[in-house]
Formats: C-alpha cells, sequence, structure tokens
C-alpha cells in the first residue's frame, strides 16, 4: 500500500519542477510569517501565508522546468551577494579588535594594520605610497 502511493507520488512529479533552493527558502519565509501570525493575530499574516504556500507549490508543481531554474539562479545569485556582504561584514568586526583598516591616501587602497605599535610608518602596497599612522 504505501509503495504504491510512493509510485504513484514519483509518477505524478515526472516531469515536473519540484523542491530547489529557492522553494526552501520560501518555506523558511512561510515558517517565520506564520510564527509572527501567531503572535500578532492580525489578518495579513494570514494572507502572506496563503499567497506564499500557493506560490510555492506552484513552484514545485510546475512543468516549465526552465522558467523555474532561471527563477532559482536569480535567488542564488543575489543570495550570494548578500552571504558574502554579511561575511566580509562579520570578518571585519572580528578583525576590529586586533588590526585598524586605513586607506592609503593617495590610491584608496585598504590597508591592515595590526593594534598597539605606536606610531608607525605605512608603505602601501599598491602605489608604494607613505604616510604615519597611529596603530
Amino acid at each position: 500500500m504505501l509503495q504504491d502511493l510512493k509510485y504513484k507520488l514519483a509518477r505524478f512529479m515526472t516531469g515536473r519542477y519540484g523542491m530547489d533552493q529557492f522553494g526552501r527558502f520560501l518555506a523558511g519565509v512561510t515558517f517565520v510569517v506564520l510564527v509572527l501570525g501567531f503572535f500578532s493575530k492580525k489578518a495579513i499574516f494570514t494572507y502572506i501565508i496563503l499567497a506564499l504556500i500557493v506560490y510555492m507549490y506552484f513552484r514545485i508543481l510546475s512543468k516549465d522546468i526552465a522558467r523555474r531554474s532561471a527563477e532559482n539562479q536569480k535567488f542564488l545569485t543575489f543570495y550570494s551577494k548578500i552571504t558574502l556582504r554579511l561575511g566580509r561584514t562579520k570578518h571585519r568586526l572580528l578583525d576590529m579588535k586586533t588590526h585598524h583598516i586605513y586607506k592609503c591616501p593617495s590610491c584608496g587602497q585598504k590597508i591592515r594594520i595590526p593594534r598597539g605599535k605606536g606610531k608607525i610608518e605605512i608603505s602601501c602596497p599598491k602605489c608604494a605610497a607613505k604616510f604615519i599612522k597611529n596603530s
């Protein structure tokens, strides 16, 4: 009985797009909105949840694989830009404890200098300009 149901579901999903990273993201957003709606009890959350679920299942059951794949690729590009930017920001914040970051006055190159060395002469690796800063 269970094997028969699995077989029928597999046959139904043949030629359909299925779940991808964008679909998983939509499921996560739907869950977050569901929790927010549970605590706020506003009707707008119900409509947002319904729209997200309908769109998610539309994508899963779609037979236009090329278009859904293009949507997923756009999402992954956008998502990677955000995670890259957040990673850089996190690295900079962790680095602030041990290093200063100065910009070269002539070319604008960022230079990472360790803290606690007093006044030092910094030589830019890009344009070889020299300037003095506190570390």
